[in-house]
């Protein structure tokens, strides 16, 4: 990482785990919930990825 880096701003991001939620409406709400739920399919598509490559690389190693 670069100097010119810290220069740029953070983005903020969509959701903050803990947030005040009393001010957004209940679309925003619903919005959120769709953003997480696509998030978490994705963590558990990496982690059944990652899971399948170690279960390769064990039989791999144990043949």
């Amino acid at each position: 990482m670069s100097l010119m880096d810290d220069d740029k701003p953070q983005k903020k991001a969509a959701h903050e785990i803990g947030s005040d939620l009393s001010l957004l409406s209940v679309d925003e709400l619903k919005a959120r919930v769709e953003l997480l739920k696509t998030e978490i399919a994705r963590l558990e598509a990496e982690a059944t990825k990652k899971a399948s490559g170690r279960i390769a690389a064990e039989s791999l190693f144990r043949s």
